[in-house]
């Protein structure tokens, strides 16, 4: 699990029943360990089943309570029935980190329509439909914590990409809209942007020499950004610490915006 010496700890998240999309790779991983560290109880989806096999069994053999469901996310029923599973296994879900996306570069000339509505399933749909799903266990528990995950990538103005771009700037719109409907209940909506962050897929990917220097003039900050700098921010939201935080979108972008 992790944690340190020097890492805050949250009271209010122990025992809490969370659930992460994406939760088996990435930064995904890193909340998934970080809300694990606190004591929750871990439920989180992803395709890659190998991958969050290996973390539940993990994490598990370490004395976290952890739920893993496999699940393709752009199959809304199945996600529906993932998100059952995982709250009749851990309990009314309270605190929701949706997280799971894919920044696949494209270009505009060749995408299809049924491409387009595949980069909107994968990147936006399944963020409205788990808020949907949890929202009403959240309501009558008296509230909870519910996380958006969005992307620099749209502010910055970066090409190549305009399906995720276009996906993840309606993040903020999804955001700011159920933080009004559910605000009254007592249920808090926020997002979390990153910053270019150094996943093993970026840097399998995407992350060139080029693009190192970009990120370094880019940012006010020396150091790259890291999976475990979103699965802080995301801890505070989700806690107690956080009472009066709604509506709101959270950069970690080492100040590059």
């Amino acid at each position: 699990m992790a944690g340190g010496s020097n890492d805050a700890t949250y009271p209010s998240l122990r025992g809490c029943p969370v659930l992460i999309t994406g939760g088996a790779t990435g930064i995904g991983e890193a909340t998934v360990r970080r809300f694990a560290g606190q004591g929750a109880k871990v439920g989180f989806l992803d395709i890659a089943q190998e991958q969050g096999r290996a973390l539940a069994a993990e994490l598990s053999e370490d004395g976290a309570e952890v739920c893993f469901v496999p699940c393709d996310l752009t199959d809304i029923e199945a996600l529906r029935a993932a998100i059952q599973q995982v709250a009749g296994t851990l309990g009314t879900i309270r605190v929701l980190v949706n997280n799971a996306a894919n920044d696949d570069r494209h270009d505009w000339r060749e995408v299809t329509p049924d491409y387009w509505d595949a980069r909107q399933a994968v990147n936006i749909r399944h963020q409205f439909f788990a808020i949907q799903a949890v929202a009403p266990g959240m309501i009558e528990a008296g509230g909870g914590s519910i996380i958006n995950f969005g992307s620099i990538s749209w502010m910055l103005g970066q090409g190549g990409m305009p399906g995720y771009t276009t996906a993840k700037s309606a993040v903020h719109g999804l955001t700011r809209s159920f933080a009004t409907d559910l605000g009254r209940h007592g249920i808090r909506v926020n997002s979390v942007t990153p910053g270019w962050v150094m996943t093993q897929r970026q840097l399998d990917l995407w992350v060139t020499d080029q693009a190192m220097k970009e990120i370094e003039q880019g940012q006010v900050l020396n150091g790259f950004v890291q999976p475990d700098n979103l699965a802080r921010m995301v801890l505070f939201l989700a806690s107690d610490e956080s009472a009066m935080c709604s509506a709101q979108n959270y950069m970690v972008d080492a100040g590059w915006l």
